[in-house]
């Protein structure tokens, strides 16, 4: 066969699995979780001996160390997946909650009842712990899934699939409800993307390439986890206290993550007192800083910032800072620049909070705390398997509701359309 008839043929058997998955109940689906769980702890050795051979390619392409680091399933990192599996199983099942009743004139009762989204599609770079996450995930709400992962994590991503597949057998669900496309070849991520009659959404989560490739050529539904260009506006009326020690954990406590600030917005009146206090702390922090014509002339060492560097996914120890004149100007810049991912504000003044809330348009807004806490865990979800920057149909982290749907239900006691 050749790819276009082997992906077709992975896409079929997920389609037959999850008219399995939708009628497994939430028992059976937590005792193959805890089973995922137990298995990976007993078979650590066998999934080292494959990521070593991943990690032993990446070393003879010269990735960086940073990148190998992603791919090491050292055993730390396989007991936070296998414990990831256990939180999972503790986890509310959505499957089948009725979210709505409400009664018609002609005695009609109307409701709204959770399903599953059927077949999942996703694409994703080089984490195989987030093969272990997706499946879990997909599981608990009811999905079969066909992963996609990076072809330097194929040894890795093979050998974990095979001990889910190996739980699902255990409780006789069809082992195609996970599957890990076993070839690498580029083209495999072309023939996904037609599989429309099969797949019922794709979920790519990687680089901002990786993202773009997907939009242009998928004939299937994208939930979408792009770049995050996240912001912090500091009110007129911010506590310098507050606003130092959120500004700075959002920038410097992780900062090669979606969800750490890129640009730092200033009220003017607000910059006059502090900026050059929170310039050194920045500083001290070993941050790089780049600002506009107002924050250079507050503090002159801050390098001149760019028309890109307010578009920027930094990913590092690099801030913009710009100083605004009002709450309308920073809104305005961060629906010009943002990517409606994650947006802060810290401010004293109740009005400015509420519209800050309902104004700016992101996925995520928070008022006095740091962007860090645009995470599924951290907002009380259990676990997620992205943050979708799109709309349609979930915005922000994407926990097991998220990969959900819901279907109108109707009783009646026979009741016909006059």
């Amino acid at each position: 066969m050749d790819i276009a008839q082997q992906i077709t043929q992975l896409a079929v058997k997920a389609r037959e699995a999850s008219r399995a998955m939708a009628k497994v109940d939430s028992e059976r689906k937590n005792r193959v979780l805890y089973s995922m769980a137990k298995m990976l702890r007993e078979n650590i050795a066998r999934v080292q001996a494959e990521n070593e051979k991943d990690l032993k390619a990446a070393a003879e392409q010269g990735l960086s160390a940073a990148f190998i680091d992603r791919l090491t399933l050292s055993d730390k990192v396989i007991e936070s997946m296998a414990a990831g599996l256990e939180e999972v199983a503790r986890l509310p099942d959505p499957v089948g909650e009725v979210t709505r009743m409400w009664k018609r004139p002609n005695g009609l009762q109307v409701g709204k009842m959770r399903i599953p989204l059927g077949v999942i599609g996703m694409i994703y770079e080089s984490r195989p712990n987030v093969t272990i996450d997706a499946g879990s995930l997909c599981l608990k709400s009811g999905n079969a899934v066909l992963l996609r992962g990076g072809k330097e994590a194929i040894n890795s991503n093979l050998a974990l699939a095979a001990i889910m597949q190996q739980a699902l057998e255990t409780e006789n669900i069809p082992a195609a409800a996970v599957q890990v496309i076993p070839m690498t070849d580029r083209a495999a991520v072309m023939e996904m993307l037609k599989l429309n009659d099969y797949i019922d959404v794709i979920i790519p989560r990687g680089g901002e390439s990786l993202i773009k490739t997907v939009y242009e050529n998928s004939k299937i539904p994208v939930i979408a986890h792009y770049k995050g260009v996240c912001h912090v506006y500091i009110d007129a009326s911010a506590d310098y206290a507050m606003a130092e020690k959120i500004a700075l954990n959002a920038k410097v406590q992780r900062p090669g993550v979606c969800n750490a600030m890129e640009t730092l917005l200033v009220h003017k009146k607000f910059a006059d007192k502090h900026m050059a206090g929170l310039m050194e702390s920045f500083r001290k922090a070993q941050v790089s800083l780049k600002g506009c014509g107002q924050t250079r002339a507050l503090d002159a060492s801050v390098a001149e910032a760019t028309e890109q560097d307010w578009y920027e996914e930094y990913l590092d120890l690099v801030l913009a800072v710009k100083v605004v004149e009002d709450m309308d100007e920073a809104l305005d810049h961060i629906a010009r620049y943002g990517s409606k991912h994650t947006e802060a504000i810290v401010t004293q003044d109740y009005d400015n909070a509420r519209r800050f809330l309902a104004e700016a348009d992101s996925s995520v807004v928070l008022v006095n705390a740091s962007t860090r806490f645009n995470d599924g865990g951290q907002l009380g979800l259990g676990a997620e398997i992205g943050i979708s920057t799109c709309k349609l149909h979930s915005f922000g982290p994407m926990g097991l509701e998220e990969l959900t749907t819901t279907k109108f239900i109707v009783y009646g006691d026979g009741q016909v359309r006059q």
